[in-house]
């Protein structure tokens, strides 16, 4: 059976969005160097987007956490495939992420890098599902809280299809 793509928030808001969140975090990071690591495959067009807004200097890392496969859901087992070139110490970090769910993935991921040293570290993701959340992962910047519902678009796929919509939909099964 094919899926259906229901837009939920359309490009405008998106890009509204992003704007805002840039704005945001170059006035709290106004005087310093923040450093992006974007969780691939999917934090990868938000966090070049977000890039883009943020008038303080940035550098950028990407590392590959995956437990979803090709699934809809999380399977909680949590596999780096990708990890960073470079070191965190010292550095104030922003962790980059398409969506936060369950928070199984991150609250790993989070853990492995606060033990490499930051100076700061925050997360910053364009979709958040609260209502989804199995462990405790502290958001610091959330574009969209969203329905529990199976999104797609802006880097979000579902067995790597949909990425590159420029809106956020709903998969329709």
């Amino acid at each position: 059976m094919a899926e259906k793509v229901k837009m939920l928030i359309p490009e405008e808001e998106v890009n509204a969005r992003i704007e805002e969140l840039g704005k945001k975090i170059s006035e709290e990071y106004a005087g310093k160097q923040v450093h992006l690591i974007c969780v691939l495959k999917g934090g990868v067009f938000f966090m070049c987007e977000l890039a883009k807004r943020i008038t303080v200097p940035v550098t950028m890392d990407f590392m590959s956490v995956s437990s979803y496969g090709d699934g809809t859901q999380s399977s909680g087992i949590v596999k780096i495939a990708k990890d960073l070139d470079e070191s965190l110490e010292g550095k104030d970090v922003i962790v980059v992420e398409d969506i936060v769910d369950s928070g199984r993935t991150l609250y790993y991921l989070l853990d492995i890098l606060r033990k490499r040293g930051p100076k700061s570290m925050k997360l910053c993701t364009l979709l958040d599902k609260p209502d989804r959340r199995v462990r405790d992962v502290h958001v610091d910047y959330v574009g969209f809280n969203i329905p529990d519902e199976f999104v797609v678009g802006f880097g979000l796929d579902y067995a790597q299809k949909y990425r590159n919509l420029p809106y956020i939909g709903i998969v329709e099964m």
